[in-house]
């Protein structure tokens, strides 16, 4: 899963849960309830513009219990770590940025590319073929040159040995045309899947499978 999708979906249920508890809040400081004819249960929180956000009761529901402070303590600390990993996490790129393409024509120009524009032209080129489902290509540092890693799905009865050919003779061999490199090294990744039952099964006799993984 990319970066972008973990940080979506991070930032999409922080989000509702946000907007759920201002909602909640503006219903009961507005009097919505009251005004709408709405009785709320006992424990729904703040129905009334004169009931505070956390009643004196729920803030000293558990103070004396002797696991109270550890377990606050204790999820504080994990929700502090989380957020200081999910911090570092942005700040941290496994791969460049950008790479510099080599211009023996002119001197004195410098000409770069963007990662995720090689990526995306990776990706593309892969998908071609129609027995491709999903290919996804990323640029990761290595030592002394940069170095692909692609992960691709086949539909059923796909040729794995057929998309390492073109891989290898299509967008690979652009890459290294295009950007001037001596070699790109590439980690490919092939999962076909399986084809669907054709008999119908009882769901209680159902065996879930893997699918197999070519590497």
């Amino acid at each position: 899963m990319r970066r972008g999708t973990v940080n979506r979906t991070l930032l999409g249920v922080v989000g509702a849960v946000l907007l759920a508890v201002g909602v909640l809040v503006l219903a009961g400081g507005l009097d919505l309830y009251g005004r709408l004819g709405v009785d709320p249960p006992g424990w729904w929180p703040l129905t009334s513009p004169d009931q505070p956000v956390v009643s004196a009761r729920s803030r000293t529901r558990w103070v004396g219990e002797s696991w109270w402070w550890p377990t606050m303590i204790g999820g504080l600390s994990v929700v502090v770590v989380a957020m200081v990993w999910w911090l570092v996490a942005q700040l941290r790129r496994s791969g460049p940025t950008s790479i510099a393409v080599p211009t023996p024509g002119a001197s004195g120009l410098r000409l770069r590319v963007r990662t995720r524009a090689l990526e995306e032209a990776l990706e593309a080129g892969t998908s071609v073929l129609p027995e491709v489902e999903r290919a996804g290509v990323r640029l990761v540092r290595a030592p002394g040159h940069p170095r692909l890693r692609g992960a691709v799905r086949l539909t059923p009865g796909g040729d794995p040995a057929g998309l390492v050919e073109h891989f290898e003779t299509g967008p690979r061999a652009d890459a290294l045309s295009s950007l001037g490199l001596p070699e790109l090294p590439a980690d490919l990744r092939i999962r076909v899947l399986q084809a669907a039952p054709t008999e119908p099964r009882h769901w209680l006799s159902r065996r879930w499978r893997r699918h197999p993984r070519v590497e």
